[in-house]
């Protein structure tokens, strides 16, 4: 296990800028000549405009509007749109992208020097876009500190470094690594694993740094060249914000050096999928964490939000297991959990407690997966446990034992958790109900294209059987 050292870089700038006089120093100290404003759109995939540096101080200097079209919220996962287009007001052409300026850094990758920031999306006027996921986390966020509360995320995040892939039907392999040979076995928390891997996970460590990306330590999980990365704990948006920029990250590594790096949950027979685990903790306004007594018991708030995540998360998992590869994950015995129980410290229950003093009390979400939006994997899991705060749901007992050995309670299917997210009307009501109309409408219109796909599983076992 590899802890990143941090030291000072350009982008440590960002906190600094607070008038156009600053962005304008800090973009000509880095000799910046563009800038890429991005959003992440219902699948996580960054979208937006990349403008010559001068317009883009420009812009921000006279407040004109970058424009995009609202529609690139409900995209699918193909590119495409849905035909029957009823998330998106349909008076509305564009919206107004507006940058964060607080999220301005670098992109290290490229040759010419170029900055990278994330943008919010509003209409004319200023009224958030709903349907922005950016937005969805903000308005769950918002919703906390309504009640006084301030929530604490730590993400964990797993993918793997796989050969690259230019047939869809082939199966994807273990990349080869420093010794010359291909990764064929499982080597959890393997020193040497990792370093095969080494001159990849050095231009990820240099350029998470560039960006101060707040990645702690880094490890070989339990499947073939696949990683986990830590984040460092923090607010909400801004993880999220990091995680996608982070993924960003490795891909781009992993091309320079001819592989891929993927997030799919699901991507190798056989082998543990990959997760987006979601450390929670709530601070009162004075910074205390209202999951714990001073004595280190467990308070009333803490069994409250996991009773919210139990009686919500099988409905909010479209955002937590968005694809319909992200169901192949949740098999007993490979690491995924198959229900919600929750347990301190078991590594078999959806919902984990890690053992900690009082102040580090949190509660550990074991069901995302790393194909998650970071944007609303974390909005759901708030949105479940303020809906367990505000309904005073009681939490199950704590579990003792194998949760495999108990029933497989989550979804097996998009279908199946589309319809329970329908049912859910008062996590439609966390989540904003535009929002809950263009998950449908993209979801919906991701499996009719999918049940158009003949597998190979079928030409292998119907072909010629049935």
């Amino acid at each position: 296990m590899v802890r990143l050292a941090y030291k000072p870089s350009c982008a440590k700038i960002m906190a600094q800028i607070s008038s156009i006089e600053d962005l304008s120093n800090w973009m000509h100290a880095n000799l910046i000549e563009d800038v890429e404003c991005i959003t992440a759109d219902m699948n996580g995939v960054p979208r937006g405009k990349i403008i010559p540096a001068d317009r883009f101080l420009k812009m921000v200097e006279t407040g004109r509007d970058l424009r995009m079209p609202e529609i690139i919220y409900a995209m699918t996962i193909t590119g495409d749109y849905p035909e029957e287009d009823i998330a998106t007001d349909p008076r509305v052409i564009d919206i107004n992208f507006v940058p964060d300026l607080a999220t301005i850094r670098l992109v290290p990758w490229y040759d010419e020097p170029t900055a990278q920031v994330i943008c919010d999306a509003v209409y004319v006027g200023g009224a958030p876009v709903a349907i922005s996921p950016r937005q969805v986390l903000k308005f769950v966020i918002q919703q906390y500190k309504d009640r006084g509360l301030t929530p604490v995320v730590a993400p964990e995040l797993e993918f793997y470094f796989v050969d690259k892939n230019l047939d869809p039907d082939v199966p994807l392999q273990a990349p080869i690594g420093r010794s010359g040979r291909r990764a064929t076995a499982k080597a959890g928390y393997g020193i040497e694993a990792a370093n095969e891997y080494d001159p990849i996970i050095e231009d990820v460590y240099e350029w998470a740094d560039a960006q101060e990306l707040r990645v702690d330590t880094l490890s070989h999980e339990s499947g073939t060249a696949q990683m986990e990365i830590n984040f460092s704990h923090g607010d909400p948006l801004g993880r999220a914000d990091q995680v996608m920029l982070f993924k960003r990250t490795v891909r781009e590594a992993a091309l320079k050096h001819d592989i891929y790096a993927t997030f799919m949950a699901k991507p190798i027979e056989d082998q543990p999928g990959s997760s987006l685990h979601l450390h929670v903790s709530l601070l009162d306004q004075q910074g205390q964490n209202i999951f714990a007594d001073a004595d280190g018991q467990f308070s009333t708030s803490f069994l409250n939000f996991i009773g919210g995540l139990q009686a919500y998360m099988a409905a909010a998992m479209p955002l937590l297991a968005p694809n319909v590869n992200s169901y192949r994950r949740f098999r007993k015995f490979l690491d995924a959990p198959i229900n919600t129980h929750w347990s301190r410290d078991n590594r078999t229950v959806g919902l984990r407690v890690p053992l900690s003093d009082a102040q580090s009390t949190r509660v550990e979400n074991r069901v995302a997966g790393a194909d998650a939006n970071p944007y609303l994997a974390i909005a759901a899991t708030l949105a479940c446990g303020l809906l367990g705060l505000t309904e005073e749901i009681e939490a199950q007992p704590p579990f003792d034992g194998d949760a495999y050995n108990k029933a497989h309670t989550l979804p097996r299917t998009l279908y199946d958790a589309l319809w329970r997210f329908n049912q859910a009307r008062s996590l439609h009501a966390v989540l904003g109900e535009p929002f809950v109309v263009a998950v449908n409408q993209v979801k919906e219109t991701e499996l009719d294209h999918y049940q158009g796909v003949v597998s190979s599983w079928e030409r292998e076992y119907l072909l010629l059987n049935v």
